[in-house]
Protein backbone atom coordinates (compact mmCIF):
# COMPACT_ATOMS: atom_id res chain seq x y z
CA UNK A 1 0.00 0.00 0.00
CA UNK A 2 0.94 3.50 -0.36
CA UNK A 3 1.40 6.15 2.40
CA UNK A 4 -1.34 8.16 0.97
CA UNK A 5 -5.36 7.42 1.66
CA UNK A 6 -7.83 7.01 -0.93
CA UNK A 7 -10.35 8.42 1.02
CA UNK A 8 -10.58 10.09 4.45
CA UNK A 9 -13.36 10.49 6.04
CA UNK A 10 -13.27 13.50 9.67
CA UNK A 11 -15.95 13.26 12.05
CA UNK A 12 -18.66 12.71 9.70
CA UNK A 13 -22.51 12.96 11.45
CA UNK A 14 -25.81 13.13 9.88
CA UNK A 15 -28.80 13.97 11.56
CA UNK A 16 -32.44 13.56 10.35
CA UNK A 17 -34.06 16.16 12.70
CA UNK A 18 -33.53 14.98 16.43
CA UNK A 19 -33.00 11.44 15.64
CA UNK A 20 -29.33 10.20 15.02
CA UNK A 21 -28.30 8.30 11.21
CA UNK A 22 -24.48 8.36 12.10
CA UNK A 23 -21.95 10.67 14.42
CA UNK A 24 -18.86 11.41 14.82
CA UNK A 25 -17.17 9.15 12.15
CA UNK A 26 -13.71 9.40 11.31
CA UNK A 27 -11.62 6.86 9.57
CA UNK A 28 -8.86 6.37 6.48
CA UNK A 29 -9.58 4.13 3.41
CA UNK A 30 -6.12 2.60 1.57
CA UNK A 31 -5.81 1.99 -1.93
CA UNK A 32 -6.40 -1.99 -1.96
CA UNK A 33 -8.27 -2.41 1.08
CA UNK A 34 -11.65 -3.56 2.12
CA UNK A 35 -13.52 -2.56 4.96
CA UNK A 36 -16.59 -4.15 5.92
CA UNK A 37 -19.23 -1.74 8.35
CA UNK A 38 -21.44 -4.25 10.50
CA UNK A 39 -23.70 -3.95 12.65
CA UNK A 40 -27.60 -4.83 12.97
CA UNK A 41 -30.71 -3.01 11.35
CA UNK A 42 -31.03 0.67 12.58
CA UNK A 43 -27.17 0.76 13.20
CA UNK A 44 -26.45 3.48 10.85
CA UNK A 45 -24.18 1.57 8.37
CA UNK A 46 -26.24 2.52 5.73
CA UNK A 47 -26.67 5.72 5.96
CA UNK A 48 -22.83 6.24 6.89
CA UNK A 49 -22.25 4.68 3.24
CA UNK A 50 -24.91 7.55 2.00
CA UNK A 51 -23.09 9.94 3.28
CA UNK A 52 -19.37 8.43 1.73
CA UNK A 53 -21.05 8.06 -1.68
CA UNK A 54 -22.12 10.99 -1.85
CA UNK A 55 -26.11 9.44 -1.80
CA UNK A 56 -26.18 11.95 1.15
CA UNK A 57 -24.59 14.91 2.25
CA UNK A 58 -23.75 14.89 5.98
CA UNK A 59 -24.77 17.25 8.47
CA UNK A 60 -21.14 17.86 9.91
CA UNK A 61 -17.89 16.64 8.87
CA UNK A 62 -15.80 15.91 5.87
CA UNK A 63 -15.04 12.89 3.28
CA UNK A 64 -12.18 13.44 0.98
CA UNK A 65 -11.24 11.75 -2.05
CA UNK A 66 -7.93 11.28 -3.47
CA UNK A 67 -8.54 11.94 -6.85
CA UNK A 68 -6.51 10.82 -9.81
CA UNK A 69 -4.58 14.32 -10.48
CA UNK A 70 -2.94 13.50 -6.46
CA UNK A 71 -4.84 16.04 -4.67
CA UNK A 72 -7.91 15.36 -2.32
CA UNK A 73 -11.21 17.23 -2.78
CA UNK A 74 -14.31 17.10 -0.50
CA UNK A 75 -17.38 15.44 -1.59
CA UNK A 76 -19.84 18.04 -0.40
CA UNK A 77 -17.88 20.80 -2.64
CA UNK A 78 -17.97 18.93 -5.97
CA UNK A 79 -20.53 20.25 -8.05
CA UNK A 80 -23.43 17.64 -8.77
CA UNK A 81 -22.31 17.01 -12.23
CA UNK A 82 -18.81 16.38 -11.34
CA UNK A 83 -20.04 14.00 -8.21
CA UNK A 84 -22.20 11.81 -11.26
CA UNK A 85 -19.28 12.00 -13.24
CA UNK A 86 -16.83 10.11 -10.62
CA UNK A 87 -19.88 7.93 -9.56
CA UNK A 88 -19.95 6.88 -13.33
CA UNK A 89 -16.24 6.49 -13.37
CA UNK A 90 -13.96 6.35 -11.02
CA UNK A 91 -16.38 4.63 -8.34
CA UNK A 92 -19.05 1.46 -8.60
CA UNK A 93 -22.02 1.33 -6.34
CA UNK A 94 -23.37 -2.11 -6.01
CA UNK A 95 -26.62 -2.37 -4.88
CA UNK A 96 -28.42 -4.99 -2.44
CA UNK A 97 -30.81 -5.35 -4.88
CA UNK A 98 -29.46 -5.40 -8.07
CA UNK A 99 -32.88 -4.12 -9.93
CA UNK A 100 -31.31 -0.83 -8.70
CA UNK A 101 -28.31 -0.43 -9.92
CA UNK A 102 -28.99 -2.35 -13.67
CA UNK A 103 -31.13 -0.93 -16.61
CA UNK A 104 -34.30 -3.60 -16.73
CA UNK A 105 -35.34 -2.70 -20.30
CA UNK A 106 -31.87 -2.96 -22.39
CA UNK A 107 -29.36 -5.74 -22.91
CA UNK A 108 -27.19 -7.12 -20.63
CA UNK A 109 -24.56 -6.11 -23.09
CA UNK A 110 -25.70 -2.30 -23.12
CA UNK A 111 -25.67 -2.10 -19.23
CA UNK A 112 -22.21 -2.82 -19.23
CA UNK A 113 -21.53 -0.82 -22.48
CA UNK A 114 -23.07 2.44 -20.71
CA UNK A 115 -20.26 2.68 -18.13
CA UNK A 116 -17.61 2.77 -20.89
CA UNK A 117 -19.48 4.95 -23.06
CA UNK A 118 -19.58 7.42 -20.20
CA UNK A 119 -15.56 7.12 -20.26
CA UNK A 120 -15.97 8.68 -23.66
CA UNK A 121 -15.68 5.23 -25.82
CA UNK A 122 -17.70 4.95 -29.21
CA UNK A 123 -16.72 2.05 -30.50
CA UNK A 124 -19.17 -0.72 -31.10
CA UNK A 125 -17.41 -3.22 -31.60
CA UNK A 126 -14.34 -2.54 -28.84
CA UNK A 127 -17.55 -1.82 -26.42
CA UNK A 128 -19.27 -5.12 -27.73
CA UNK A 129 -16.00 -6.94 -27.46
CA UNK A 130 -15.23 -5.70 -23.33
CA UNK A 131 -18.76 -6.32 -22.38
CA UNK A 132 -18.33 -9.28 -23.39
CA UNK A 133 -14.98 -10.33 -21.92
CA UNK A 134 -16.92 -8.80 -18.64
CA UNK A 135 -19.87 -11.19 -18.85
CA UNK A 136 -17.48 -14.51 -18.94
CA UNK A 137 -15.26 -12.33 -15.61
CA UNK A 138 -18.64 -12.67 -13.88
CA UNK A 139 -19.69 -15.73 -15.23
CA UNK A 140 -22.39 -15.44 -17.60
CA UNK A 141 -22.63 -16.82 -20.86
CA UNK A 142 -21.47 -15.30 -24.07
CA UNK A 143 -24.79 -16.06 -25.78
CA UNK A 144 -26.55 -14.39 -23.21
CA UNK A 145 -25.48 -10.54 -24.39
CA UNK A 146 -28.39 -9.73 -26.09
CA UNK A 147 -30.97 -10.71 -23.35
CA UNK A 148 -32.54 -8.57 -20.78
CA UNK A 149 -31.96 -8.59 -16.98
CA UNK A 150 -35.31 -9.46 -16.70
CA UNK A 151 -34.50 -12.70 -17.90
CA UNK A 152 -31.84 -13.66 -15.62
CA UNK A 153 -31.75 -14.86 -11.85
CA UNK A 154 -30.84 -13.15 -9.01
CA UNK A 155 -27.43 -14.39 -8.58
CA UNK A 156 -26.77 -13.37 -12.57
CA UNK A 157 -28.83 -9.28 -11.94
CA UNK A 158 -26.10 -9.19 -9.49
CA UNK A 159 -22.96 -10.68 -11.42
CA UNK A 160 -24.23 -8.43 -13.72
CA UNK A 161 -24.36 -5.56 -11.94
CA UNK A 162 -20.93 -6.26 -10.49
CA UNK A 163 -19.91 -6.16 -14.37
CA UNK A 164 -21.35 -3.11 -14.64
CA UNK A 165 -19.64 -1.34 -11.87
CA UNK A 166 -15.93 -3.06 -12.58
CA UNK A 167 -15.77 -2.37 -16.57
CA UNK A 168 -14.22 0.97 -16.36
CA UNK A 169 -11.18 -0.01 -13.90
CA UNK A 170 -12.55 2.27 -10.72
CA UNK A 171 -10.37 2.66 -7.60
CA UNK A 172 -13.44 1.89 -5.21
CA UNK A 173 -16.37 0.22 -5.08
CA UNK A 174 -19.07 0.32 -2.66
CA UNK A 175 -21.73 -2.61 -1.19
CA UNK A 176 -24.58 -2.59 -0.19
CA UNK A 177 -25.35 -6.09 1.32
CA UNK A 178 -24.49 -7.21 -1.87
CA UNK A 179 -25.18 -10.86 -1.35
CA UNK A 180 -28.66 -10.05 0.78
CA UNK A 181 -31.54 -11.94 -0.83
CA UNK A 182 -29.58 -14.68 -2.63
CA UNK A 183 -29.58 -18.03 -2.16
CA UNK A 184 -27.02 -19.51 0.24
CA UNK A 185 -25.28 -21.67 -2.69
CA UNK A 186 -25.67 -18.83 -4.74
CA UNK A 187 -24.07 -16.15 -1.97
CA UNK A 188 -20.92 -18.23 -1.54
CA UNK A 189 -20.15 -18.73 -5.96
CA UNK A 190 -20.77 -14.34 -5.58
CA UNK A 191 -18.54 -14.02 -2.90
CA UNK A 192 -15.99 -16.27 -3.95
CA UNK A 193 -16.15 -13.82 -7.74
CA UNK A 194 -15.84 -10.86 -5.64
CA UNK A 195 -13.02 -11.83 -3.65
CA UNK A 196 -11.53 -12.68 -6.40
CA UNK A 197 -11.90 -9.68 -8.85
CA UNK A 198 -11.07 -7.47 -5.82
CA UNK A 199 -7.72 -9.13 -4.84
CA UNK A 200 -6.88 -9.10 -8.98
CA UNK A 201 -7.72 -5.33 -9.91
CA UNK A 202 -6.56 -4.15 -6.76
CA UNK A 203 -9.97 -2.24 -5.60
CA UNK A 204 -10.48 -0.29 -2.26
CA UNK A 205 -14.16 -1.26 -1.33
CA UNK A 206 -16.26 -0.02 1.66
CA UNK A 207 -19.09 -3.52 2.63
CA UNK A 208 -22.17 -2.73 4.79
CA UNK A 209 -23.67 -6.17 5.21
CA UNK A 210 -25.37 -7.56 8.36
CA UNK A 211 -23.70 -11.07 7.88
CA UNK A 212 -20.37 -11.03 9.69
CA UNK A 213 -19.44 -14.43 7.42
CA UNK A 214 -19.31 -11.94 4.23
CA UNK A 215 -17.20 -9.16 6.48
CA UNK A 216 -14.72 -12.11 7.22
CA UNK A 217 -14.29 -13.19 3.59
CA UNK A 218 -14.32 -9.99 2.23
CA UNK A 219 -12.61 -7.22 4.33
CA UNK A 220 -9.03 -6.63 5.88
CA UNK A 221 -10.68 -3.97 8.28
CA UNK A 222 -14.12 -4.05 10.14
CA UNK A 223 -16.01 -1.20 11.95
CA UNK A 224 -18.86 -2.28 14.18
CA UNK A 225 -21.70 0.60 14.69
CA UNK A 226 -24.48 0.85 17.01
CA UNK A 227 -26.68 3.52 17.73
CA UNK A 228 -25.14 6.20 15.01
CA UNK A 229 -21.80 5.07 16.58
CA UNK A 230 -18.71 3.20 15.81
CA UNK A 231 -18.24 1.06 18.72
CA UNK A 232 -15.07 -0.69 17.89
CA UNK A 233 -12.95 -0.78 14.89
CA UNK A 234 -9.52 -3.26 13.87
CA UNK A 235 -8.45 -6.06 11.83
CA UNK A 236 -11.56 -7.87 10.63
CA UNK A 237 -10.01 -11.12 12.34
CA UNK A 238 -9.02 -9.64 15.60
CA UNK A 239 -12.43 -8.26 15.75
CA UNK A 240 -14.22 -11.34 15.12
CA UNK A 241 -12.34 -13.59 16.66
CA UNK A 242 -11.24 -11.23 19.96
CA UNK A 243 -14.59 -8.93 20.18
CA UNK A 244 -13.96 -6.12 23.01
CA UNK A 245 -17.13 -4.68 23.10
CA UNK A 246 -19.83 -6.38 24.60
CA UNK A 247 -22.59 -5.51 21.58
CA UNK A 248 -19.56 -7.01 19.18
CA UNK A 249 -19.64 -9.84 21.44
CA UNK A 250 -23.39 -10.54 21.49
CA UNK A 251 -23.18 -10.32 17.74
CA UNK A 252 -20.24 -12.92 17.34
CA UNK A 253 -22.30 -15.42 19.49
CA UNK A 254 -24.98 -15.30 17.92
CA UNK A 255 -23.40 -16.16 15.09
CA UNK A 256 -21.34 -18.90 16.89
CA UNK A 257 -25.24 -20.39 18.46
CA UNK A 258 -26.92 -20.49 14.57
Amino acid sequence: MTQTPLLKVNDVSKFYGTRVGCRNVSFELWPGEVLAIVGESGSGKTTLLSCLSTRLMPSSGAVEYHMRDGQYRDLARMGEAERRFLMRTDWGFVHQNPADGLRMTVSAGANVGERLMAVGDRHYGNIRATAADWLRRVEIEEDRIDDQPRAFSGGMRQRLQIARNLVTSPRLVFMDEPTGGLDVSVQARLLDLVRGLVHDLGLSAIIVTHDLAVARLLSHRMMVMKDGLVIEQGLTDRVLDDPREPYTQLLVSSILQV
